[in-house]
């Protein structure tokens, strides 16, 4: 397959991978927060496989195939670890790069993600399989396929095709969580599809909720954006790129997890 990818900037102790979300691409995702970010250190920016510029293959979209492309490209690269922002779907590949290769991982960045089908707010999912192509058009998501897919005619089948992921979706068990190597950020907006307390979950599994003036700062962090839905993510880099510097660039002061 021919992925596409852009590298942005140089510097800083391992390069970040962008991974988009569902019907998405590099710009949708990250176009406000990818200037902010290749500022002091190398950006690479993927799009998965019938995304944007990287035209479709006859395979099905799995979150597994997704992060085994990544971990071919940062082979390709020469790169033996990397740190991962990943939104939507993104973040589920970046989990999956976290919890099957975590050799390839240095920190992780997940905006929106839920480790199991109960994270999601209930009839989510089912409104998904009513979705049509043809909802979507006049969308930032489809304007900007019709400016960078190699085939503009391919919507309907990226669609289609997302649809059977969403219908299949990927899940881990806490006891995976709690074992996951990578500090992690967890980001959600206050309004996402991804309810709080999921999110809330996630995190003590990861060793957050502790006191941390008497324990130490945990591994990982938990962001609540307020007045953010779920599309809206991508719009808040104002607040977004000084915390996920902050988080790639400080050390972390204790790393137990499991709480």
């Amino acid at each position: 397959m021919e992925l596409y990818f852009e590298s942005h900037g140089s510097g800083g102790a391992r390069p970040l991978v962008l991974i988009h979300g569902a019907l998405s691409g590099i710009g949708t995702s990250f176009g406000q927060i990818l200037p902010s970010l290749s500022r002091t250190r190398r950006v690479i920016a993927v799009e998965l496989q019938a995304h944007g510029r990287t035209p479709d293959i006859d395979r099905p979209f799995t979150i597994e195939h997704f992060a085994d492309d990544v971990v071919e490209l940062l082979d390709r690269l020469g790169l033996d670890r990397a740190d991962v922002f990943g939104w939507s779907m993104g973040a589920s590949v970046g989990l999956r790069l976290g919890t099957d290769h975590p050799a390839r991982v240095g920190r992780l960045v997940l905006a929106s993600v839920s480790f199991d089908l109960g994270g999601v707010y209930p009839g989510l999912l089912e409104g998904i399989q009513d979705l049509q192509p043809e909802h979507l058009h006049g969308s930032e998501f489809h304007e900007e396929y019709l400016r960078t897919a190699p085939d503009p005619a391919g919507w309907a089948n990226l669609v289609t095709k997302m649809k059977v992921l969403d219908a299949n979706l990927p899940s881990w068990t806490a006891a995976q969580i709690r074992a996951l190597d990578a500090p992690t950020m967890l980001v959600l907006g206050d309004a996402d599809i991804v309810t709080p307390e999921h999110a809330v979950e996630m995190f003590r599994l990861l060793g957050g909720g502790v006191p941390g003036d008497l324990t130490g700062l945990p591994a990982c962090r938990l962001a609540i954006l307020p007045g953010t839905t779920h599309t809206t993510i991508p719009h808040r880099a104002e607040v977004l790129a000084p915390m996920i510097e902050e988080f790639l660039e400080e050390p972390v002061l204790c790393a137990t997890a499991g709480s």
